[in-house]
């Protein structure tokens, strides 16, 4: 079987490293490795991952450089990237290998479903998944995966700290259309339920629009750490 490299960008994580745990430590256990490119937290985070047997690297706080810097240490054929707060189904990793072989395709992601069951959040992973898989873009939440050669080949992540994974989808799906997978990876709703669910929407459609029109992704990345 071929062997995954699962590259995770995080800034104080360590309650999720402690809850997932043994889902990672499965992970490990199957022959995979797992990256965790961290940008300075103040918390345990780096000492917990390591505990668990990730490598862990420290870098600045961006999370395009982070994913790239993480893909660059990576050895194995497919690269995963995953959010700390994101856990795959339990068939996820036969899948990503099936689709890559059978289907000859070079990149792809799951649907998503949010952890908080109410009505609301599964109405919002529903409009989400159509979205993602009608333009092609794949966001953090769906957990991209992809060819390392590809990956290579396309430029990988840009040093951006914000909007890295709609600028890198747009440039993959030149080439290609990712497969999108019906099995879901569940996410954390934590952001949505802090901030609210119609402000988070607001905010989320604002900057796509002004990424849209060039507006720099500094003052992007400041609008949304600050909300």
């Amino acid at each position: 079987m071929h062997k995954l490299s699962f590259i995770i960008p995080t800034l104080n994580e360590e309650e999720y490293f402690t809850q997932q745990q043994p889902f990672l430590q499965s992970l490990l256990q199957q022959g995979h490795e797992i990256i965790v490119v961290d940008g300075g937290s103040t918390d345990k985070s780096v000492v917990t991952a390591k505990s668990i047997g990730c490598i862990c690297i420290s870098t600045k706080p961006s999370r395009g450089y982070q994913l790239r810097v993480g893909a660059e240490k990576s050895t194995y054929p497919i690269l995963v990237f995953m959010h700390a707060d994101t856990t795959l189904p339990s068939s996820g990793i036969d899948s990503i290998l099936k689709v890559m072989s059978t289907h000859k395709v070079d990149w792809g992601r799951f649907n998503v479903v949010f952890t908080n069951q109410k009505y609301i959040f599964k109405i919002i992973a529903w409009f989400m998944n159509k979205r993602s898989c009608l333009s092609g873009i794949v966001t953090g939440d769906h957990t991209l995966f992809v060819k390392r050669s590809t990956y290579f080949e396309r430029g990988g992540f840009s040093d951006i700290p914000i909007m890295e994974d709609i600028e890198f989808s747009k440039r993959l799906k030149k080439y290609s259309h990712p497969a999108c997978l019906n099995e879901t990876v569940t996410t954390s709703s934590r952001r949505w339920e802090q901030q609210g669910v119609i402000k988070t929407i607001i905010l989320m459609w604002r900057l796509r629009i002004l990424f849209y029109f060039g507006v720099p992704v500094e003052k992007l990345a400041k609008q949304y750490y600050s909300s």
